[in-house]
């Protein structure tokens, strides 16, 4: 099983814009409820694949969209990822 991580956010715009662009970007997403052990302003948050995170990176500093963190998840944890 592949790993995924998650992507938090403080607002739903900045939630919406990462998604049109990293579709844009052909990074293969899906958009999820944001989960409760993670505190952000969003109730919405999307995964995609570890191994896309270099594009992701990419596209989040590229664009300046404002993201609360990345996120990966060890059974019931998510742990901040630094970028």
């Amino acid at each position: 099983m592949e790993e995924r991580l998650l992507i938090a956010f403080d607002s739903t715009q900045q939630a919406l814009r990462a998604e049109m662009l990293l579709e844009y970007g052909e990074v293969d997403i899906d958009t999820r409820p944001t989960p409760k052990q993670i505190t952000a302003g969003c109730a919405m948050s999307i995964d995609f694949p570890g191994e896309q995170l270099p594009q992701v990176k990419d596209i989040i500093k590229a664009e300046k969209v404002e993201i609360k963190g990345i996120y990966e998840r060890a059974g019931e944890t998510y742990t901040r990822i630094e970028l």
